[in-house]
């Protein structure tokens, strides 16, 4: 079963939270946490505080079960909202500056080998019968 986290408004811009989500996408939960940790980039930290969320959500809705098999199977980066601020420019004109936000939702689930299977028996169909040159023109 898969566990959602959400960090919402992060003062940052979505381009370069971007960065971050795409070096992580598909990756093992212990591999991601470990490349967070070590990442000189700002985002980073909150990124990481995210994934260890969704890890702990995960493990509340399985019953504390093993987090080893655990991989980051979405991650998406949306932009929030954007502050406008003026900056003082030559001759008495101002500059808008666009302070961005976003918002990240990350969704942790076990790897879909590891995951117990359920096969459902498909009814059979009969085969149709294959049509040659003959029955064609018949």
């Amino acid at each position: 079963m898969e566990a959602v986290a959400k960090l919402r408004n992060y003062p940052t811009s979505p381009r370069k939270m971007r960065l971050l989500a795409d070096l992580i996408r598909g990756q093992r939960v212990d591999l991601v946490l470990a490349e967070l940790e070590h990442n000189p980039k700002h985002s980073s930290v909150p990124l990481r505080k995210l994934v260890l969320s969704a890890i702990n959500n995960w493990k509340q809705a399985n019953e504390g079960g093993d987090e080893t098999g655990l991989i980051v199977k979405t991650i998406y980066v949306d932009g929030g909202r954007t502050l406008k601020r003026m900056r003082p420019a030559p001759q008495g004109r101002g500059y808008r500056v666009r302070k961005r936000s976003n918002h990240v939702t990350l969704i942790v689930d076990v790897k879909a080998e590891e995951a117990p299977k359920k096969v459902k028996a498909a009814p059979k169909k009969a085969a149709a019968p294959k049509k040659t040159k003959e029955t064609k023109n018949a």
